[in-house]
């Protein structure tokens, strides 16, 4: 049977105290609703439909181009009133999984069981023990284990209440019987509200069976409905992907002190720091150790090489046995050949550094294209903005640049050309040569330094 799953995600989160939507409050990086949505993507199901309400434009733009629906709850009147929004955009027959915008630790394999089980019933929940479960409504089950029904603490009995098993929220309706069920559900409470949870009711009166798969991790439910709960998430989230990175042979100085945002792939005998941030896609070669207080983005650090203190490199190529930093910057687009040395507060921007070159100290290298064997001096910059336009530096192999030097693109640098310290270089430069560009030494005898008047 084809799957459609749910997403409720209208609330305004009042007590985030932002002007935002909650469900859009990022977590390791990425909205928390986005850590829902992938979730289901992995769960291959036909539609996923987002209810949304509070911003829902939004809450459109940031989560457009996903081949998602949009259905607008104009009204928040429940649970139960948010999936019936949903009717006339949901494939007939279809199973239905409601999962919630607000609780993003949800695990793809918890709710591939709860799919299973549900084939064999007609409602299947999502339960968990809680360690404090006051406050969430009780699961009540039969002697055969069936689920008769859900007490709200509200109205659950001194003995209801010593129940720990409890009710996420997180539920699974069989397509055939979807229709009736949701028809079932009325108002008739005090908050004038339509609960999803009577779902349950319902099935049991029509004598359909309801089952609960128990999490054993409570921390997969948790939602988030403050500033506080959603730091205490991205501290579980941190760890989590932090033991993965162990698991997989990665030696973390310690665990509790990176942010992992995003996909990181690690070779063998990889070591990172304390204080690093690894966002977006990332791939670590074997030897690879990275200093304290790193920014990886979107990179990769080929095998053997080395990435020092407070370096930051964003949609660049590492290549093997590199030193990079302390305090290099690399810009996207960039690309270091294997052997290559970039030191310290040397900014690299849509450049390739060829094998065996190096920019050691205080440079700045743009939309330059170097060759081989190549030593960049200190203070050395190309100026590649002509205050319109961009324009390219090549250096070729075996370039020696002296300190201080500005290299005004577009300008080619010969083979084995070597450029004198403190030379401006308009013109394109012969192989073999030293080349420079000074103006003449001048003196004054009689010059006097200017200096402060004395009261």
């Amino acid at each position: 049977m084809s799957l459609s799953v749910i997403i409720l995600a209208a609330g305004k989160g009042t007590r985030m105290k932002s002007a935002r939507p909650k469900v859009i409050h990022p977590l390791a990086g990425k909205p928390m609703l986005q850590h829902v949505v992938d979730t289901s993507r992995k769960l291959e199901p036909e539609q996923i439909l987002l209810v949304i309400g509070h911003e829902a434009g939004l809450v459109r733009d940031i989560m457009q181009d996903q081949d998602l629906l949009f259905v607008e709850q104009n009204e928040q009147l429940g649970t139960g009133h948010a999936v019936m929004q949903c009717n006339e955009q949901l494939t007939a027959g279809n199973d239905i999984l409601v999962l919630y915008g607000d609780v993003p630790l949800i695990s793809d394999l918890t709710l591939e069981e709860m799919i299973k089980q549900g084939q064999d019933n007609v409602v299947c929940l999502l339960s968990f023990y809680a360690a404090n479960p006051t406050g969430y409504g009780r699961i009540i089950r039969d002697d055969s284990n069936h689920v008769t029904a859900i007490v709200e603490d509200k109205d659950a009995s001194d003995k209801q209440r010593e129940i720990n098993e409890c009710n996420s929220g997180i539920i699974f309706i069989k397509g055939s019987e979807y229709q009736q069920l949701l028809a079932d559900i009325d108002n008739d409470n005090a908050q004038q509200e339509y609960y999803l949870t009577d779902v349950v009711k319902h099935a049991v009166t029509r004598s359909h069976p309801v089952t609960a798969v128990l999490s054993n991790d409570e921390q997969e439910v948790l939602g988030v409905n403050n500033q506080q709960q959603l730091a205490q998430l991205e501290h579980i989230y941190r760890l989590r992907r932090a033991e993965e990175l162990m698991r997989a042979g990665a030696k973390l100085a310690d665990p509790q002190r990176i942010d992992i945002r995003g996909n990181v792939r690690v070779g063998q005998d990889v070591s990172i720091d304390v204080n690093c941030v690894l966002e977006g896609e990332i791939e670590l070669g074997d030897g690879v150790e990275i200093g304290p207080n790193c920014v990886l983005i979107n990179s990769s650090v080929a095998s053997g090489s080395q990435v020092h203190a407070m370096s930051i490199i964003e949609n660049a190529e590492i290549g093997e046995r590199n030193s990079i930093g302390p305090f290099a910057r690399i810009r996207p687009d960039s690309i270091t050949l294997d052997n290559a040395r970039i030191g310290n507060f040397v900014e690299v921007k849509k450049s390739v550094i060829g094998q065996g070159s190096k920019v050691n100290h205080l440079s700045y290298i743009g939309d330059t294209e170097m060759g081989a064997d190549v030593n960049i001096g200190a203070g050395t910059i190309t100026c590649n903005y002509d205050g319109a336009y961009k324009h390219k530096t090549i250096i070729e192999d075996d370039v020696f640049v002296g300190s201080d030097s500005q290299l005004v693109a577009p300008v080619t640098i010969s083979k084995s050309s070597t450029i004198g310290a403190g030379s401006t270089i308009t013109k394109n430069t012969p192989e073999n040569q030293l080349s420079f560009s000074r103006a003449k030494q001048v003196s004054f005898k009689n010059w006097q330094r200017p200096r402060k008047k004395k009261d």
